[in-house]
């Protein structure tokens, strides 16, 4: 009679964490995708990060600021083609194409044993994004899940190695979505990385997308 399998552990330690995240780095490497890891200096500590630029419509900005005169770059023959004179282009362009740049630090968290995803938002002169704002750009599959207070939270709060001011996706009840994945890859013979599996489920949330090829590419560690 075959032994019983131990249940697969939803939970990590740093060193694995660590091992998953380079891994992760190679192939975002090979892909380049623009992820990197930032240590903190004059310690053992760091994270994984990456920055997007993300097309939104403006509409879905609270109290938005005038569009820079950048934006007008961003303005096509046809855009041009239609509108009636430069101003209203470039409110055209405004509207289209107001872009937001995320930026997303993956942690380790010794409190929970897992990993946290936290992530900073602002318009592209700078000026940070409310919790309301962040909000409205949550993408919409989600938004109504979150607002009951589903698996992970949206807060905000201090990022625990910079000390600066970032919103978070609560890990609190990563457990939820982590056991039933790890568990079918365990049935299956799968040896599946964990910083992958759960980054392709938490990442959307906040329109940070994996691309395929981490899941069919990224081992775990050994």
């Amino acid at each position: 009679m075959a032994a019983e399998r131990n249940p697969a552990s939803c939970y990590l330690d740093e060193r694995t964490f660590r091992l998953c995240c380079q891994l992760f780095l190679q192939h975002s490497e090979t892909i380049q995708d623009g992820w990197s890891w930032e240590q903190i200096k004059g310690t053992d500590e760091g994270f994984m990060k990456k920055t997007l630029l993300i097309p939104v419509k403006s509409s879905v900005l609270h109290k938005q600021h005038e569009c820079s005169m950048q934006d007008e770059n961003m303005v096509t023959d046809d855009t041009q083609a239609n509108v009636e004179d430069e101003t209203a282009g470039v409110q055209a362009v405004c509207e289209i194409h107001a872009v937001l740049r995320y930026e997303y630090h993956v942690l380790y968290s010794f409190s929970y044993q897992i990993p946290v995803l936290y992530f900073r938002a602002s318009t592209l002169d700078g000026r940070p994004l409310s919790l309301e704002e962040v909000w409205g750009n949550v993408h919409p599959n989600y938004r109504q899940r979150l607002q009951q207070g589903p698996w992970d939270t949206l807060t905000q709060q201090d990022h625990p190695l910079l000390g600066q001011p970032f919103f978070m996706l609560h890990p609190c009840r990563t457990e939820e979505f982590m056991k039933p994945a790890l568990d079918l890859a365990q049935a299956e013979n799968k040896r599946v990385n964990y910083i992958v599996t759960w980054l392709s489920v938490v990442g959307p949330v906040i329109r940070l997308d994996v691309p395929l090829s981490y899941s069919t590419e990224v081992s775990a560690p050994d």
